[in-house]
C-alpha cells in the first residue's frame, strides 16, 4: 500500500475509533483519546471526567470496549489506558458535549453560552470561544459566537495550543453544531513578553553593553584616518588656485548697464522685422493691382472686338 493511502486509512481509522468512543462513553464524560502502535500492539489512552464508569464494576465495561475495538476495527491487542481529566472545564470536548446537553435540555442558548464560557474562564483560561451554529431560536440557521479572553485562530499556536472540541445538539427544529476552543493557563504564546524592571543588562545581554564612554569622551575622540588623509591632501594642494569672484562683489551698476543693452537690442530687432513686414505687403499690394488692370483690359478687348463682329453681320 502506497504511504498516501497508509496515511489515509490511519486518520480514517482514528477517527471512526473516536466517534465510537463518544457514544460508548458520553455518560462518562469522554474527553478525547490518543492513539499511539507500538510493536507489543495498539496503545490507546482514554481521558474522562468519569474513569470509574469507563472500567466499570470488576473492570467489565472496559473489557467490553476493547473486544469491540478488536472486531470492528481490526485492531491488533489494543491497550487501554484510562486517565482521569484533572478541570473538567479546561477540556475543550467535555465542555461542548456539556453545552449541547444543556440546549438539548430546553436551556435558552444565550444563557447556556454566557455560563459555560464563564465557567471556562473562572478554571483559570486565558480566552475562550463558543459557536453555535444552527436553528438556534427559529425557522432559519445563524451563527452566535461568545468570546472572552485571547483566542488563536491561525498558525502553529492555533493547531499545537488552542484545544478544540466539538457536539452536537439535536433539538425540534433541527441540530446545532457547538464548537468550544479553549486555551489553558500557562501555555507560552509566541507573541507573548515579559518587562522586568530590577534586571541589569550587563546581566541578561553583555555583549550588547560594551561602551559605556560618556558624551563628553566621545567628542573628544581622535579624528579617524580618512579625515586626517584629507587634511594631508588640502596641505599639498597649491597656494596660487584661482578664487571664484564673489557674487556679493559684483557692482550693480554693471548689471543694469547689461540689462539696457539686452533691451535695446530686442527693440532694434523687432522694428527692423516689422518695417521688412510692411514692405513685403505693399509688394504684393502693388503686384495685385497690376493683375487686375491686366484683366480689366483683356475684357475691354474682347468687348470691342465683339461689338465689331455684330456690326459687320449687319451690314
Amino acid at each position: 500500500m502506497a504511504d498516501e493511502h497508509e496515511f489515509i486509512r490511519n486518520g480514517l481509522q482514528r477517527s471512526q475509533i473516536d466517534e465510537f468512543f463518544a457514544e460508548e462513553l458520553g455518560r462518562a464524560g469522554y474527553g478525547g483519546m490518543e492513539v499511539a502502535k507500538t510493536p507489543m500492539g495498539t496503545q490507546i489512552v482514554l481521558k474522562a471526567e468519569k474513569p470509574g464508569m469507563v472500567i466499570g464494576k470488576g473492570g467489565e465495561n472496559i473489557r467490553k470496549v476493547t473486544s469491540a475495538l478488536e472486531e470492528k476495527f481490526d485492531l491488533d491487542d489494543p491497550q487501554i489506558d484510562v486517565q482521569e481529566v484533572d478541570e473538567p472545564d479546561l477540556n475543550a470536548r467535555i465542555v461542548a458535549d456539556r453545552l449541547a446537553n444543556a440546549l438539548e435540555r430546553g436551556w435558552y442558548f444565550r444563557k447556556a453560552g454566557h455560563t459555560t464560557i464563564d465557567r471556562i474562564m473562572d478554571a483559570g483560561a486565558l480566552g475562550a470561544e463558543i459557536v453555535l451554529a444552527g436553528k438556534v431560536t427559529g425557522a432559519r440557521s445563524r451563527v452566535e459566537k461568545f468570546n472572552r479572553g485571547y483566542i488563536k485562530h491561525n498558525g502553529e499556536p492555533a493547531e499545537e495550543i488552542v484545544d478544540t472540541g466539538q457536539g452536537v445538539a439535536v433539538m425540534k427544529l433541527g441540530t446545532i453544531g457547538v464548537t468550544v476552543k479553549i486555551i489553558p493557563p500557562g501555555a507560552e504564546l509566541p507573541d507573548d513578553f515579559r518587562i522586568h524592571d530590577d534586571m541589569d543588562p550587563e546581566e541578561v545581554v553583555p555583549e550588547a553593553v560594551e561602551y559605556n564612554e560618556s558624551v563628553e569622551e566621545l567628542l573628544e575622540e581622535p579624528p579617524e584616518d580618512d579625515e586626517v588623509e584629507a587634511e594631508d591632501v588640502d596641505d599639498e594642494a597649491p597656494a596660487e588656485a584661482p578664487a571664484e569672484p564673489d557674487e556679493a562683489e559684483i557692482d550693480e551698476e554693471v548689471v543694469e548697464e547689461v540689462i539696457e543693452e539686452e533691451l535695446a537690442e530686442d527693440e532694434e530687432t523687432d522694428g527692423e522685422d516689422e518695417g521688412d513686414d510692411e514692405a513685403d505687403d505693399e509688394d504684393d499690394l502693388e503686384d495685385l493691382e497690376a493683375d487686375v488692370e491686366a484683366e480689366a483690359e483683356e475684357l475691354m478687348a474682347e468687348m470691342e472686338a465683339e461689338g465689331e463682329s455684330e456690326e459687320g453681320g449687319d451690314d
